[in-house]
């Protein structure tokens, strides 16, 4: 029976989101751009708002996604302007993701990262309350909202938020804020009279192809690598959930679907992070990460006058599962493997196309949760790109 029940809570209809109108901020970054891509491939109507593309070899840039989907510029802090735009796209789901997402960089300017994170998130929510036509709001944060303990056991989300650093404390504050907002306008018990369903979603340390923020594992790893030069590693011992950034996303996109079908039942926060096998030291991602390159080192670069960051931290994913029917489905070597082929092949590789088969690829591995997905096989066995 248990089996059973697991099936049915997985299964997500394929042709749900198309046609829907989708807003997305933080859409030209990591994340973001990967969520507006797969979003664009399911059929939905996808609008973004965000800064410039950090480089030219972004995933945005390369997968030439300004011309497939409604592509906007503009400040998360700028009140005004994302209003004006909300009013232009009147959008069904909201997907928040512009941040200031470094921790490094929170030391070097909090008030930014403060304005961004917080303040950002106030701009979004009155937006969103604003606006009629939203149904659906989910709330991207991160799993360093919580106040870390360093225990070896998963946060839950019902766990005490914090932070130490002004980037973790930040998204804590996020986090409150969504809460609030909640609970004094989206109020469940009140549903009736605003229909929207309000949640947060908290993943951490995802990586894939076409990040390249500083101050990262991955994207440092692979500027290393491509060099020629040992990559330098600052904290080689601390521990970490790793994911590809695939999976959060159909975290994501799970979460939202069952918000918009059952929008008082699938309100709240919910955790997005890996299997055990996938909480890895920094040194042995590394390791990991040359592996598949093909060559390569490393050194130790620590520094204990270095401003402080966490040394493990876990999630607890149960709910996810209990609820969502959502899990990880790839392994770490899988994870990595997926990444460096990104990065191995950007400079000659349509890079949409390839995201796209590893979009697949990743669906591939649980057929049974996309119901159209024999029907929308390629004779090469691939699944149809939206172009």
């Amino acid at each position: 029976m248990e089996s059973m029940v697991t099936k049915q809570q997985s299964t997500m209809e394929r042709n749900f989101w198309s046609g829907k109108k989708v807003l997305v901020t933080g859409h030209t970054g990591f994340k973001g751009s990967w969520l507006s891509l797969w979003l664009n491939m399911l059929g939905a109507n996808v609008s973004g708002y965000a800064l410039e593309p950090l480089t030219v070899n972004d995933n945005f840039v390369l997968a030439d996604l300004e011309n497939k989907i409604n592509h906007s510029i503009g400040d998360i802090r700028d009140y005004n302007q994302l209003q004006e735009f909300f009013r232009q796209v009147n959008p069904e789901i909201v997907f928040h993701l512009a941040a200031q997402p470094l921790v490094r960089e929170s030391y070097n300017n909090p008030k930014v990262t403060y304005d961004t994170n917080v303040g950002g998130t106030v701009n979004l929510l009155e937006c969103c309350r604003q606006t009629d036509s939203v149904k659906v709001i989910v709330n991207i944060t991160t799993d360093k909202c919580y106040e870390n303990k360093e225990w070896v056991w998963g946060y839950r989300e019902n766990d005490r938020l914090g932070g130490y650093d002004p980037y973790s404390s930040s998204k804590a504050c996020s986090e409150l804020v969504t809460e609030a907002y909640r609970k004094s306008f989206f109020n469940l018990d009140n549903f009736a009279l605003h229909g929207k369903s309000l949640a947060t979603a908290r993943a951490g340390n995802v990586f894939g192809g076409g990040d390249w923020q500083t101050d990262r594992i991955v994207p440092d790893s692979i500027r290393a690598l491509e060099q020629g030069e040992p990559i330098i590693v600052r904290s080689p011992h601390a521990i970490r959930p790793w994911q590809h950034v695939l999976e959060p996303l159909s975290g994501y996109l799970q979460l939202a679907e069952k918000m918009y079908k059952q929008p008082i039942e699938y309100a709240g926060a919910y955790n997005f992070g890996p299997t055990e096998s996938s909480f890895l030291s920094v040194g042995s991602l590394v390791d990991q990460i040359v592996k598949a390159w093909g060559q390569g080192s490393w050194q130790d670069y620590s520094n204990p006058n270095a401003p402080y960051e966490a040394n493990i931290l876990k999630l607890d994913i149960t709910k996810a599962k209990s609820q969502l029917g959502w899990s990880p489905k790839w392994d770490i070597i899988k994870s990595i493997t997926e990444t460096v082929t990104w990065y191995q092949q950007y400079k000659t590789t349509n890079i949409y196309n390839l995201c796209c088969n590893q979009i697949n690829d990743y669906m591939s591995h649980d057929s049974k949760s996309w119901e159209t997905h024999q029907n929308m096989k390629t004779t090469s066995g691939d699944l149809l790109c939206k172009q």
